[in-house]
């Protein structure tokens, strides 16, 4: 059974991993992206997938 400490310290560290994610997906120079077919527009969307699944 979690605690409420452990709760919020797992929905900080998925925070912080999304928002690391979601800025090197951001900050992809141009060519690299369209080579692995990532479009920054998307950071947020694949972020949040990569992070906490597939939305629903």
């Amino acid at each position: 059974m979690f605690t409420v400490f452990e709760l919020l310290k797992t929905a900080a560290v998925n925070h912080a991993r999304y928002r690391a994610t979601r800025n090197e997906i951001a900050n992809l120079p141009a060519d690299i992206a369209l080579d692995i077919g990532v479009f920054p527009a998307d950071a947020e969307r694949i972020a949040f997938e990569a992070v906490y699944g597939k939305a629903a």
